[in-house]
Parts: C-alpha cells; sequence; structure tokens
C-alpha cells in the first residue's frame, strides 16, 4: 500500500543564515534511509561549510540561482537547471541571490553523513 506524507518535517539548517528545509521523505519525516527529498528555500547571501558527503545530491532550482563551488570551480545553478554532486567530492553551496529548489540525496542525507568542514 502506498504512504502518504500529508506534510514535511521542517529542518535545522547549517549555515551563516536561516535557510528553510521541509524535509518530504528522508530519516526524519519517513524513517526512509534509501533517499531523501527536501524542498529548500534559501536567503540571498547564505553560505554553508564545504562538505565531502557519503551520498549523491541531485538538485533542482526552482527559482534564483544555487552556486556550487567544487574544486575545480564554481557552476552557478539557475532555474530550470540541475546539478549533481557526486559521493566523495567536496562542494559548497551558496545562494548569493536567493534559491528556491528541491534536493535529492541518494543515500538520504544524515548529517553526520555530510562531513562539513569545520566552521
Amino acid at each position: 500500500m502506498p504512504t502518504l506524507l500529508s506534510q514535511p518535517t521542517r529542518i535545522e539548517s547549517a549555515g551563516n543564515k536561516p535557510k528553510i528545509i521541509d524535509e518530504f521523505v528522508g530519516h526524519v519525516n519517513s524513517q526512509t534511509t534509501a533517499v531523501s527529498v527536501a524542498h529548500m528555500r534559501s536567503p540571498e547571501g547564505w553560505i554553508e561549510p564545504g562538505q565531502t558527503p557519503e551520498f549523491d545530491e541531485y538538485t533542482l532550482v526552482l527559482k534564483g540561482t544555487l552556486r556550487v563551488k567544487h574544486k575545480g570551480g564554481i557552476l552557478d545553478v539557475k532555474a530550470g537547471q540541475a546539478v549533481i554532486a557526486h559521493h566523495g567530492e567536496w562542494v559548497q553551496y551558496s545562494t548569493p541571490g536567493g534559491a528556491e529548489y528541491i534536493a535529492i540525496c541518494l543515500p538520504a542525507f544524515a548529517p553526520e553523513a555530510a562531513h562539513r568542514d569545520a566552521e
């Protein structure tokens, strides 16, 4: 039988400014470890510590621009575009002008699996 997830759980964010993370599927809202799906709304000027995650992260930008810094440079992912950050590769996310996006992590996001840089 399908499982209805009638509402997300609001998750605390990392970074220099508060960001809204609504987890629909994942460790917290559905006790799912295989995948996580979250709706992110990030303010202008938000930046989080770099990370070398144990998961792949697939991100679809709905509004604004998500900046993805990586060891080879910087990608600006605009509304209507997507990016894949592969597990084991260092990345740092920011939103210079603010952004709204959907993040899907395989396996599911967990703070301890992000391996964030020391702030």
